[in-house]
């Protein structure tokens, strides 16, 4: 199974921040959205870096309550992993375990394609899994 499998069902839509938005507005917008991470870009296609919880609670940590006054590109990871449609789930799984990043945008041909989550990832897995069992139990009902 792919990624651009994930993204059929899930949707190509990406919640973004710009790099000078305010953090106390992105977070506002992660609280909303309930979601864990914004892909930061300043022109909506190249992909910035992202702002996630993780972001947040280090930026708190190193500047105190002046980090939400700052901007999301002061705070946000820059060198986060990405993937591409074509990645199988299991090469985007192992990379988020390697890398401890719980989100991955999705790039092609260096353009933002989407963004998956270890969340999208297991569910579409157990989906994957769940219709397994029952094409197994149907078959074996079937049998003389």
């Amino acid at each position: 199974m792919k990624v651009e499998n994930v993204l059929k069902v899930k949707g190509t839509t990406v919640e973004m921040a710009s790099p000078d938005d305010r953090a106390i507005a992105a977070i506002g917008r992660l609280n909303s959205k309930g979601i864990g991470a914004l892909v930061v870009s300043g022109d909506g296609q190249h992909l910035e870096g992202v702002f996630s919880e993780r972001d947040v609670v280090r930026g708190l940590a190193r500047f105190g309550d002046r980090a939400l006054s700052m901007r999301v590109g002061e705070l946000m990871s820059r060198a986060v992993p990405v993937c591409s449609p074509s990645d199988t789930l299991k090469h985007v799984m192992a990379e988020m375990t390697r890398t401890r990043h719980r989100h991955l945008p999705v790039v092609e041909g260096g353009r933002l394609r989407g963004i998956v989550s270890i969340g999208d990832l297991v569910k579409h897995r157990l989906d994957e899994m769940e219709l397994e069992a029952s094409v197994l139990r149907d078959a074996y009902l079937a049998r003389p």
